[in-house]
């Protein structure tokens, strides 16, 4: 089972690794089993963690830099703009 996971996910581990893998698999497994034992009957499923939906700011104005603060670090700028090298070529 670990060699097709490991292949479908296109990863490669040596034995040791796999070891570990195989442990891990063991304990989610087992881990899993230990869940199933719960009596969930009547229990609604948890689709977000809190009661509160769409909580959004108030869309508030804040003040800005002035474009020289803003400039002011740059590599290079024409006053207005950083200025950056062309990457594409036509």
């Amino acid at each position: 089972m670990i060699e097709n996971l490991a292949s479908l996910a296109r990863l490669h581990f040596n034995e040791e690794e796999k070891k570990e893998i195989k442990s891990d698999l063991q304990r989610m497994i087992a881990f899993i089993d230990k869940l199933n034992e719960l009596n969930t009957e009547g229990v609604q499923p948890v689709l977000h963690m809190s009661d509160e939906i769409n909580i959004f700011r108030e869309d508030e104005i804040q003040g800005s830099i002035s474009r020289e603060d803003g400039l002011k670090n740059a590599p290079e700028t024409d006053g207005v703009f950083f200025k950056v090298p062309k990457v594409i070529k036509k």
